[in-house]
Order: structure tokens, then sequence, then C-alpha cells
């Protein structure tokens, strides 16, 4: 049985929501304080995160933030505020999905299950047969997929599960164009509506923490309307 945190100050839904994954093998921690999600997340050691927007002691955003550097699995917005703008900081923020409260249950079951499914699937026991000599290469560029550990000239980078996830299937797509549906279906399994801008949000922090130019890329190169090219000979220096 997977296992989330899901901070949420409002009981009834939180409770509806837990009792909901619990009959589908999700065990629900419930938080109801901003303000103590995180000691709780790193007691917890859940698989995924579940976090609402506006919650008292400190807001849901502020959270995803602060988390990063001290827990590394999925952490998933559940929220009602339809905006674009609060989806597109949320992504930012380093959030590998932002789902609205208006979503009907079943659909949020699978989005999570398809979460905690990628993130599993680079620590699981299967994953040791990969060895260190298994990881990318790419000139001063490594990826290695095992400790999901990026060095660009020999320096760590830092990416979130979703950015690794991102970068990886570039990688493994080197010198061919993958666009916005395909990176989608492979990664979120959802099809690209033609307004999404996630994977646009994604490859724009990507380029930042690669030291790709942003006017001018040439490591991750904008393919005009067709997506994105991992150029596999941009990163010898």
């Amino acid at each position: 049985m997977n296992k989330i945190v899901f901070v949420e100050d409002d009981p009834e839904v939180g409770t509806l929501i837990a009792a909901y994954l619990g009959k589908h093998d999700i065990e629900v921690v419930l938080e109801t304080r901003g303000d103590r999600a995180e000691e709780t997340i790193l007691r917890e050691k859940p698989e995924l995160v579940l976090l609402d927007i506006m919650l008292p002691g400190k807001d849901g955003m502020t959270l995803c933030r602060d988390l990063h550097g001290q827990w590394q699995g999925p952490i998933v917005l559940l929220t009602s505020l339809d905006s674009d703008m609060n989806h597109i900081l949320s992504l930012e923020m380093g959030a590998s999905d932002y789902i609205l409260k208006t979503t009907p249950p079943a659909v949020l079951l699978a989005r999570l299950r398809l979460h905690l499914r990628q993130s599993s699937g680079a620590t699981r026991p299967a994953a040791a047969s990969l060895t260190p000599h298994n990881a990318l290469r790419f000139g001063t560029l490594s990826i290695d997929p095992v400790n999901r550990q990026v060095l660009l000239a020999n320096n760590p980078v830092a990416l979130s599960t979703a950015d690794f996830d991102l970068l990886w299937e570039l990688a493994t797509h080197a010198g061919q164009i993958m666009d916005r549906d395909a990176l989608l279906k492979n990664l979120r399994g959802v099809s690209y509506d033609g307004l999404d801008r996630s994977v646009d949000v994604a490859i724009s922090r990507l380029r930042k923490k690669l030291l790709d130019s942003a006017t001018e890329p040439y490591r991750i190169k904008t393919v005009r309307n067709k997506g994105y090219l991992f150029a596999p000979h941009a990163w010898d220096n």
C-alpha cells in the first residue's frame, strides 16, 4: 500500500478524499496546517505529498518550494483555485502536477497513481540492475538514472522529480524532435490540449539549471511548431 500525506485544512474534504483513496490501496495521512506539514512529511516518509494551496500557517506554494532539498518525492497541488498563473507558478516551484478539486475522484486517483508509478520506478529494487555505466553522457553532462543524479562539468544539478523525468525523456531521445503531446503522454499520461503550458515552463526551468541560453537555446532547442530537441553535441564545453 502506498502512503501519501494530504495537507488540507477542510476536515470534510480531507476525510472524503482519504476514504476514497483508502479504498484503492493508498494510505492517507492527514495534516491540517501548513506550518506543521514539513515535520509530518519528514516523519511519515510518504511516497507522495498532496497539498492544498490555501492553508493556515504556511501556504501550499511556499511548502512546495521549501520541501525541495529536504524531500525528493512528487508533490501534487489539489486546489479550488482555477488560475493559469497559479498553475504555472506551482510548476516553477517544483510541483509535479496541479489538480482542481472539481476533478472527478477516479481521475484524481489515476493521476496520483501515475506519479506514484513514476516515482517508484526510479527507486524500486529492479532498478538495481542498472549500473553506473548506464548513465547517459553528453560531453560534460552526465545523467545517472539509478541515483537520479545530474552532473554538469562535474557540478551537481539539483532537479525536482518532474524536472529529472523530463530531462531523461529528452536525453533518451537525443537528436529527435519531441512534441508536447508525446512529452505529456509519456510523463503525465495526458494529451496536449493546445493550451497546457506546463511543458514550456518546465523546459524553461531546465534550460536555466543546465546553463542553456534563455534567448537562443542551443542545448535544448525549440523547433518551431514541432516541439523540442535535445542536442547531443551541445555539451562539450
